[in-house]
C-alpha cells in the first residue's frame, strides 16, 4: 500500500504467484537483490533440478528396451503417468502440504518461444538468480536407488542420460550435468562413464545417496579407478525414502526433512572414510550435495573420537577422519542459519571459503537465492566469492566468465512485478 501526496492510500494489487507463474515473476526479488548485492560475482548453482516428470515421456521413449519402453509407455498412458516405472509413492509425496508450499511441478506458459520447455524456464530461472551456470539433478529418480528391480534403475538411467546429453544440455552453454549412475549395477556405471566421460556438458558423475549400497564394496573398484581417470568429481546427492525401516517411527515430512537428508551421505562418508577409499583414490573429488551443513562437525568429530579409540578397525587411514571430510567438497542447501554464530563455527570447521560450493535446490520449496551466502556477516568479500562460484570453477573445471544478462535487463523484461 502506498499513500498520494493528499495521504490518500492507493492499494496496488500484486500478481498472484502459482504454478503457471512466470519463474521471472516468481524470483523477482532474487533478481534485485542480484542487482543490489552480487551484480559482479561469478555464481555457480551446483544443484537444481530437473523436473523430468514433467517430460517424463520423452524419457521413456529413449529406453533401449523394447520390453520396458513398451511397460513404461503403456504405464505412462493409463495409470503411471509421471511416475511411470518409478517406485515413488505419491500418497506420501507431502512436501507441498497441501499446495500450501510451492514444491517444482511449475508448468508456466513457454508458447512462443523456441527450444526445449525446460531448457526455456531454466534460462529464465538463471537470469533471474543470477547465475553463470547451473548444474542440475533429476527429480523423481532420487529414490530410484531402492526399485525392488535393479534393470528398471538401469534402463531409465540410460534413457535420461540420452535425454539430458542430446535433448537438454547441448540447447545452453550455461546448463551442465551430472552423469546418472545406476550405482546398483555396477558395470552398467563403468558402461556409461566410458560412453560420456569426453561429453563436454557432463561435468561429473552422481549417484544418488538414498540405497544401501556399500560405497567400500570391491564391486566399485574398477569404477571407482575409472572416474579418478577423468578428474571428474563424484557426487553423491541425498534425498528422503519414507519406506526405509529407520524412518518408521517419523510421523511427519519436517522431521524426515530434517533426518533423512543427512542419514544417507552420514552412512556414505563413514564407509568412504573408514574403509580408507581415500587412501585408495585420492584423485577422486568427492562432493556431498543437498544435506546442509550442520552434520560436517558432528561427524567428523565422531568419527576422529572413535578411531582413535579403535584405530585397529581403520587400519588404512593415515589420518584422522575429520581430515579427509576437510579435503572435500560439500554444497550448501539447506543451510541452517538459525543460529549465526554456530553456522560461523560450522564453516570454519571445515574450510567453507575453499570446499563449499554455493546451491540453490530450485524449483524445490526450500531453494535459497546466492544472496543467502552473501548476506553472511562473518564472510570475507573473497570468501563469498569463492562459495558462489570460484570453487565451482576449480572442482568442475569451468571457465571463470560471465555469461549471463544484467540483472536490470532482467527485472526491465518482466515490468508489471514490484
Amino acid at each position: 500500500m502506498t499513500q498520494t501526496p493528499d495521504d490518500t492510500p492507493v492499494i496496488k494489487e500484486l500478481a498472484e504467484i502459482g504454478r503457471r507463474s512466470d519463474t521471472r515473476d516468481v524470483l523477482n526479488h532474487a533478481t534485485k537483490h542480484a542487482l543490489n548485492k552480487f551484480e559482479d560475482y561469478f555464481i555457480v548453482d551446483v544443484d537444481a533440478h530437473v523436473s523430468e516428470d514433467q517430460f517424463w515421456e520423452e524419457v521413456l521413449e529413449l529406453i533401449d528396451n523394447d520390453v520396458w519402453k513398451q511397460i513404461g509407455l503403456h504405464q505412462f498412458g493409463s495409470f503411471g503417468g509421471g511416475n511411470a516405472l518409478l517406485n515413488l509413492a505419491p500418497g506420501l509425496s507431502q512436501q507441498s502440504v497441501g499446495g500450501r508450499i510451492g514444491h517444482q511441478g511449475r508448468r508456466e506458459p513457454v508458447e512462443g518461444t523456441e527450444g526445449h520447455p525446460f531448457v526455456t524456464s531454466a534460462r529464465r530461472g538463471m537470469d533471474a538468480l543470477g547465475l553463470d551456470y547451473q548444474v542440475v539433478f533429476p527429480s523423481a529418480m532420487l529414490v530410484l536407488g531402492m526399485h525392488p528391480q535393479d534393470e528398471v534403475e538401469v534402463v531409465l538411467a540410460r534413457a535420461f542420460n540420452r535425454w539430458m546429453t542430446e535433448v537438454v544440455l547441448p540447447k545452453d552453454d550455461r546448463l551442465k550435468g551430472l552423469l546418472y549412475l545406476p550405482f546398483n549395477t555396477p558395470e552398467v556405471c563403468e558402461e556409461l562413464v566410458e560412453k560420456y566421460k569426453d561429453d563436454e556438458n557432463i561435468i561429473g558423475f552422481t549417484v544418488c545417496s538414498t540405497r544401501n549400497n556399500p560405497v567400500h564394496s570391491d564391486v566399485y573398484t574398477k569404477l571407482y579407478s575409472m572416474i579418478e581417470e577423468t578428474g571428474k568429481p563424484l557426487a553423491f546427492h541425498s534425498g528422503y525414502h519414507w519406506g526405509d525401516p529407520s524412518f518408521a517411527q517419523l510421523n511427519r515430512f519436517l522431521s524426515m526433512h530434517a533426518l533423512s537428508f543427512t542419514h544417507y551421505n552420514q552412512i556414505h562418508v563413514t564407509n568412504w572414510i573408514i574403509n580408507a577409499m581415500p587412501e585408495r583414490f585420492p584423485k577422486i573429488k568427492m562432493l556431498w550435495v543437498e544435506s546442509g551443513l550442520a552434520w560436517i562437525p558432528f561427524l567428523a568429530q565422531r568419527l576422529d573420537h572413535e578411531v582413535l579409540m579403535r584405530p585397529s578397525e581403520a587400519p588404512g587411514l593415515t589420518r584422522l577422519p575429520s581430515e579427509y571430510m576437510r579435503e572435500m567438497w560439500y554444497t550448501s542447501q539447506p543451510m541452517e542459519r538459525t543460529d549465526l554464530g554456530m553456522l560461523e563455527a560450522t564453516m570454519k570447521f571445515f574450510n567453507a571459503e575453499t570446499q563449499l560450493l554455493y546451491s540453490s535446490d530450485w524449483p524445490h520449496w526450500d531453494w535459497d537465492a546466492p544472496s543467502t551466502i552473501t548476506d553472511l556477516p562473518f564472510l570475507s568479500d573473497q570468501a563469498k566469492r569463492n562459495i558462489l562460484g570460484l570453487n565451482a570453477a576449480k572442482l568442475f573445471n569451468l571457465p571463470v566468465k560471465r555469461t549471463r544478462p544484467d540483472s536490470e535487463q532482467t527485472l526491465k523484461e518482466r515490468p508489471g512485478v514490484s
